[in-house]
């Protein structure tokens, strides 16, 4: 089910960020580039290993396990090539497949021998092409991506457009983005109606219904640096979803002993505002943190912080401890189990909902000798990162993920 990839994704992120430039770089001048032959400029592999434990599965109405483990793999390519004008033209292809097993999914329906939800796969690949100035830094590209799930396929497109100042010193990013994603809709075994299927098509030939979701995001950012030791940037993400936003194998309990599947609104509007800080302290250390504040027209808002401070061991050796504090209040349609009023309209118990606080720390340690990792000259580098998150409702989880970088 593609819900439980969000807390994953959020921490699985975190190494690709790492590869972001840390320092401004001089700008390349192309005038005199003659070869426009498509190439390779680099090649990523990232693998993450994802497990958690607790006792809040919204699939049982708040109570009974969330066990699950995720693997999940991205493969990256990336090429380039010149035009006659100069301009230079970036391909980034990119395929993901992850790889999950969820006991909770599996108490959608108990009396069958395996749910088919309880383990799946999801394939999402994208290609994104980008025309650049290496002369202004200016640049614009176009975004294609697909997804794929037992219960759902998404179909995606976005644009994306970079301004750089003259001095070099300021920097604009607008992103915009569309995801069209239909859902199969699959019902607790004890709420389907009559000659309603289960949702598999390898046991089942009944019917299901199929409802579409669709999500529009944007992403406004400025990049600044304040003094040669200091940048900050200010990123502001809207976003809006129309559709099927409950999940409705998801079951509620309610005071006077009845139970419903979940219902939610069909329309959310979010709001999350960022700030980054980032300082260098010398040649070895650097000081990186982020806050950002977010809110939605469910009620929910929420406050995150975060520090990593990088320090360079050697000329090729590099350690990076971090740490991210998030509190958040809950929806007004949350409740526990067997707490929902019986003539409220909408309802949830996913703990995801609720009011929590959370804690994930962990460490990062990359490694980029000059002769190549391993003494292979294209291995440029590699990552290994690990966190472990801690929620008050009871929710931990562990992550590890590999990074391999390719030139």
């Amino acid at each position: 089910m593609r819900k439980i990839y969000l807390g994953v994704l959020a921490m699985y992120m975190g190494i690709l960020a790492s590869h972001a430039q840390t320092k401004p770089q001089p700008v390349k001048d192309s005038t005199n580039y003659q070869s426009r032959k498509l190439k390779i400029d680099e090649i990523n592999f990232v693998s993450a290993y994802y497990h958690q434990d607790g006792n809040n599965s919204a699939v049982t109405g708040g109570i009974g396990t969330e066990k699950l483990t995720d693997f999940a793999n991205t493969f990256d390519l990336q090429m380039s090539k010149y035009s006659k004008t100069g301009k230079k033209h970036t391909l980034n292809f990119e395929l993901g497949v992850d790889h999950y097993t969820s006991a909770s999914s599996d108490k959608i329906d108990p009396y069958s021998v395996s749910s088919a939800s309880r383990q799946d796969t999801r394939i999402y690949p994208s290609l994104n092409w980008t025309v650049s100035n290496d002369k202004t830094g200016n640049a614009f590209g176009l975004t294609g991506s697909y997804s794929h799930e037992f219960d759902y396929q998404s179909f995606g497109g976005g644009i994306n457009l970079t301004r750089v100042s003259k001095s070099k010193n300021t920097q604009f990013d607008f992103k915009a983005n569309v995801f069209l994603d239909t859902w199969k809709v699959i019902l607790p075994v004890e709420l389907r109606p009559p000659g309603y299927g289960s949702g598999s098509e390898r046991d089942d030939n009944r019917p299901v219904d199929y409802k579409p979701r669709n999500s529009f995001s944007t992403s406004f950012s400025i990049s600044q640096v304040l003094t040669q030791r200091l940048q900050m940037a200010l990123i502001v993400e809207p976003s809006y979803q129309h559709g099927l936003l409950a999940t409705k194998y998801q079951r509620d309990y309610f005071t006077d002993g009845s139970v419903r599947v979940e219902n939610l609104p069909d329309s959310r509007y979010k709001l999350p505002i960022g700030i980054r800080f980032n300082y260098f302290l010398d040649d070895h250390f650097i000081i990186r943190t982020f806050y950002r504040y977010y809110m939605d027209d469910w009620g929910i808002r929420a406050h995150t912080a975060e520090i990593e401070i990088p320090v360079k061991l050697t000329s090729f050796v590099s350690v990076s401890p971090f740490y991210r504090y998030n509190t958040q209040t809950g929806t007004r349609y949350f409740a526990p189990y067997g707490q929902h009023d019986p003539s409220a309209q909408f309802y949830t118990s996913d703990y995801d909902l609720s009011s929590l606080h959370s804690n994930f720390v962990g460490a990062n340690i990359r490694l980029s000798p000059p002769n190549g990792v391993f003494g292979s000259e294209h291995f440029t580098s590699l990552e290994l990162r690990a966190g472990h998150y801690m929620r008050s409702t009871g929710l931990n989880s562990n992550i590890v993920t590999l990074a391999l970088k390719f030139k």
